[in-house]
């Protein structure tokens, strides 16, 4: 869904036809030329689409027959017309009249055009014209004055970036865009002041600043297939600071024991760091020449919320250890789950559940079942278990459930897997640790220093979350794209 070339034309009766504003896009153009090949007509020059297009529309020599326009096999009802030019009928031109204006573009047919394909099968022309519409929802309260007029006529090429950046329509409420851009602070005369700086904050220095690790994992408890798993940060920072660039270094600190974070990627507020850091990476073994710190760094912060630093670590295990076993037995399903969590990991959920869902088969008739602890919900016709740890493992760090099911006949609304069939199945684990990463990684509030007057107050926060947890049943075949070599 792209446009090749929009308009803005201006029609006066007495003064005849006037272009306000146009845009064209090369690179939709070389795409027009790869999906149309020789049918494609070229984009004229405005002046003779000016032309071109206002005798299509009868609003010149309307008082003319002219064949190709008028001729009873060209009766149209819609806003898209065949626009006649210099180097053949250009094909689908969008364009409408309100007030004196003329709207138009040119959508980009992503086919061939002989024959030419139904109205509804070009996407583009959608798109086109909301954009047409926003256009004129924008320009249209400043029809009467002219001054008004050419100031938003100004302002359409900056607004058109954002709203139809290469061609491809975004965002059709230009006014709204044009609102957020009135809104925008003018650049102080500060030469200091970075780009990514857009205002200015007065009052108390503070900085927030939360290490938020998520984890993926796939468990599979079998002898030939190896278990996996991932760990991936975000150090997102809120810096509200006065001065037009403030400086500020801070440290990430792991445990004397804890494995180094590597792919190190970091925001371009960052002034300096050490290029080791960067080239730390998880496609190598870890060894002793890897990098292990420190990880300083110095930032001029944007005015809003972002990312400082993303990384991953190489840890030894996954938090939480899983088996999950699913066998059948006539009609009936016997299923067991057993979880551990690791010593390491800090007993303190914000919540823990286990979901098992059940594809390809109906609804869920009859279930018994046992839990050494918490509890389990049952949801039928989603065909799926919920088992809800809460907020802390036992003393022994160890869970289990054990259940028998049998299931209804399946229908069209029961939910499928492509992957999970037969006894293919899993459970997905869902926790979060606050105040705890998996790779022990902190934000020491002393190490952070901020070079400006004032006391700043500095919050620091962190936490794990689970993302993708799987534990696949070990009496099945485990869904592996490939199966890499066991030493």
């Amino acid at each position: 869904m792209a446009l090749r070339a929009l308009w803005l034309l201006r029609h006066d009766p007495a003064a005849g036809g006037a272009v306000l504003f146009s845009r064209r896009y090369p690179t939709v153009e070389l795409r027009a030329e790869a999906f149309n090949g020789s049918a494609r007509v070229p984009i004229p020059s405005d002046s003779a689409f000016l032309e071109a297009l206002l005798l299509e529309l009868k609003l010149e020599d309307e008082h003319l027959f002219v064949e190709h326009r008028d001729t009873c096999t060209r009766i149209s009802h819609s806003c898209v017309h065949s626009v006649s030019t210099a180097a053949g009928e250009l094909w689908p031109v969008l364009a409408f009249r309100k007030s004196g204006l003329i709207y138009a573009c040119v959508p980009l047919v992503e086919g061939g055009l002989e024959p030419r394909p139904a109205l509804l099968t070009v996407r583009g022309l959608s798109q086109g014209l909301a954009l047409l519409l926003g256009i004129m929802d924008y320009v249209s309260p400043s029809r009467k004055n002219e001054a008004e007029l050419s100031s938003k006529v100004g302002q359409l090429r900056t607004l058109l970036i954002q709203a139809c950046p290469l061609g491809t329509p975004l965002n059709t409420n230009i006014r709204g865009l044009s609102s957020s851009f009135e809104d925008i602070q003018e650049m102080p005369a500060d030469k200091e002041q970075p780009a990514w700086r857009s205002s200015s904050y007065k009052g108390k220095p503070q900085v927030n600043v939360c290490i938020a690790e998520k984890v993926k994992c796939m468990q599979y408890d079998q002898r030939d297939v190896v278990d996996t798993w991932q760990v991936y940060g975000a150090v997102n920072c809120k810096c509200d600071i006065e001065g037009a660039a403030p400086n500020v270094t801070l440290s990430l600190t792991l445990p004397s024991n804890a494995p180094p974070l590597q792919d190190i990627v970091v925001h371009h507020c960052v002034t300096s760091v050490d290029p080791a850091m960067l080239l730390s990476t998880s496609a190598e073994p870890l060894h002793d020449s890897v990098y292990n710190g420190p990880y300083k760094f110095p930032f001029i912060p944007p005015s809003d919320s972002f990312d400082l630093c993303y990384y991953t670590s190489q840890v030894p295990v996954p938090p939480i250890l899983g088996c999950y076993q699913l066998v059948e037995e006539g009609s009936q399903i016997k299923i067991t789950v057993n979880l551990k969590l690791h010593e390491s990991i800090k007993n303190s959920f914000e919540y823990c559940e286990a979901r098992i869902p059940f594809f390809n088969r109906g609804s869920i008739a009859q279930l018994e079942h046992k839990v050494s602890y918490g509890q389990l919900d049952l949801f039928r016709e989603k065909s799926l278990l919920v088992w809800v740890i809460g907020q802390k493992f036992p003393k022994s760090l160890e869970v289990s459930l054990t259940a028998t099911l049998s299931f209804g006949t399946a229908g069209k609304e029961h939910p499928t897997d492509y992957v999970c069939t037969g006894n293919t199945a899993y459970v997905k684990l869902y926790f979060r640790i606050p105040d705890f990463t998996l790779t022990g990684c902190y934000v020491d509030q002393h190490s952070v220093q901020i070079f400006v007057p004032g006391k700043p107050k500095i919050t620091a926060s962190r936490e794990l979350i689970s993302s993708d947890y799987y534990i696949w049943n070990s009496k099945a075949p485990a869904p592996m794209v490939f199966k890499p070599l066991l030493d």
